[in-house]
């Protein structure tokens, strides 16, 4: 009985890893926070019209790839997620040992610009990655640690400045991931220990040390790792690759007030425009994150622009055995249902230890960004309407670990559409098959006399318009496998 509770406990935390709680004004800072948060007008605006975008992790995880001594992740002790960047933290690996990873990671594979180049195919606005993820490992050429690329690697090329210069001859925005309260090569042991001993034992529905180094925590303070390691960390990136348009912090929880605050000024003082994520922690985000691989369901929550971030398969980092990967139709539902709710999604790609983009990636992103060359107008710069869907498919797309152990099974009628709409115009979205005719009921004559209805890519159709909704003639020569969109003018 003991285990089993263990386990449920153990599930619980891994689906609301990182989930959003209710974003809350500042306790400290209010006005400077508010007044920082208005000048960004601009960068807010792109970003609620990008609507899609690129996520990478990679970093010396890549190389296990979710196995560490012939051991899976899925198999190791019930100690945290089983997604591969985690393997140290899994698999309690000692900072001394996991640094030797470093040695062999030589990714003469990567290629900046043919990951730019796929992500503008992809119909990707943005791409974001891991300058630091957990394991405390840099990706750039850090003159206040010597575990990076540049020192510690036989590659010594900087990773982040050849992304940055590639995303800026493709024309995509550029941001990078901070880890900035877990470090477990460097962060002591998160302050798990002072947390204690104020009685504090539990935060966002974790345990206080969860994602500490309580195995091998590095012999300074977290003060001290703050000061001397992830502050200057920040300014350096701030300072180094300048004209970005994000910074996404993660797990917050161990964070104070007067920290997170640190974190949002110091990007503001060198970066004014930057936005930056609610796991800044204390409040301080620009935008907010429902959760991992998960899409809210009640948008009454989410006061400030949102992203969902998700994964190509069921790992951030790249996992050599992991092969349940999201199918085109699969990623546009994910990227319909968010825009249609008002969001923008982020995807997910985990690079090998050599630096390749896995196939089915790459297959699959550019089979999206097919569709995306006839459908985007339905996508890019649209807002959410009154209805968001209409049909008898609903998924409940609930995080990471929900997404493994559901898969995705699916099958769209020729009866569910996603709503989006800018100006005089509104989209009904599909991801069926056409049949001879559909009837699109939120189009019903109650919501005013139509213009004209067209089908993306093809061309005006005939219709009609009743009180029972909008009868669409879908033409005998138009085919779409994977879905389509029908523009109603005013």
């Amino acid at each position: 009985m003991k285990k089993s509770l263990f386990l449920i406990t153990l599930i619980f935390i891994s689906l609301n890893l990182n989930s959003a709680p209710q974003d809350k004004i500042p306790e400290v800072h209010t006005d400077e926070w508010k007044a920082m948060n208005a000048s960004k007008q601009e960068t807010f605006e792109w970003f609620q019209d990008a609507k899609y975008g690129m996520f990478i992790h990679w970093g010396l995880y890549s190389i296990p790839a979710g196995v560490w001594n012939g051991v899976k992740t899925h198999d190791m002790e019930n100690r945290g997620p089983t997604i591969s960047e985690w393997i140290q933290y899994k698999a309690h690996i000692p900072r001394e040992e996991y640094a030797q990873l470093a040695t062999n990671f030589n990714p003469i594979l990567f290629d900046a610009d043919a990951i730019a180049e796929l992500a503008m195919a992809a119909g990707m606005k943005y791409l974001v990655i891991t300058a630091k993820h957990h394991d405390g490992f840099a990706l750039y050429d850090s003159a206040v640690s010597e575990f990076d690329v540049m020192d510690a690697t036989p590659f010594k090329r900087d990773i982040i400045a050849e992304l940055h210069e590639a995303c800026k001859k493709a024309d995509i925005e550029f941001g990078i991931y901070y880890s900035h309260n877990i470090d477990w090569a460097d962060g002591s042991d998160g302050r798990t220990e002072e947390y204690r001993n104020k009685g504090w034992t539990l935060e966002f529905n974790r345990p206080i040390d969860f994602g500490a180094n309580t195995w091998d925590p590095s012999p300074n303070t977290f003060e001290e790792y703050l000061e001397n390691k992830a502050y200057p960390q920040v300014k350096e990136l701030m300072r180094q690759y300048p004209n970005m348009k994000l910074l996404w912090y993660d797990m917050p929880w161990r964070m104070d007030a007067e920290q997170s605050w640190n974190f949002y000024k110091i990007v503001y003082d060198i970066q004014p425009q930057i936005l930056i994520n609610h796991r800044i922690g204390n409040g301080f985000g620009d935008y907010s994150i429902p959760g991992d691989n998960k899409i809210p369901e009640n948008l009454d929550e989410m006061i400030k622009p949102w992203e969902t971030v998700g994964t190509f398969n069921n790992s951030w980092g790249f996992n050599g055995y992991d092969q349940d990967w999201k199918s085109p139709t699969e990623i546009l539902y994910w990227l319909i249902e968010i825009v249609s709710k008002g969001g923008n999604y982020m995807l997910n790609i985990g690079p090998t230890g050599l630096g390749g983009v896995p196939v089915e990636s790459i297959h699959n992103l550019n089979t999206v960004g097919e569709w995306l060359k006839i459908n985007g107008e339905a996508i890019y710069g649209t807002q959410k309407w009154t209805t968001f869907k209409e049909g008898p498919t609903n998924i409940n797309m609930g995080g990471t670990r929900a997404r493994e152990v559901d898969g995705f099974n699916a099958e769209f009628s020729t009866e569910d559409f996603w709503f989006t709409h800018k100006k005089n115009t509104l989209f009904a979205i599909s991801l069926a098959t056409p049949s001879d005719s559909v009837v699109i009921k939120s189009f019903a004559q109650s919501i005013g006399e139509i213009q004209s209805v067209e089908i993306l890519g093809y061309g005006v159709v005939d219709y009609k318009q009743t009180k029972a909704g909008l009868s669409v003639k879908i033409p005998n020569s138009f085919e779409a496998e994977l879905g389509y969109v029908i523009e109603v003018k005013f």
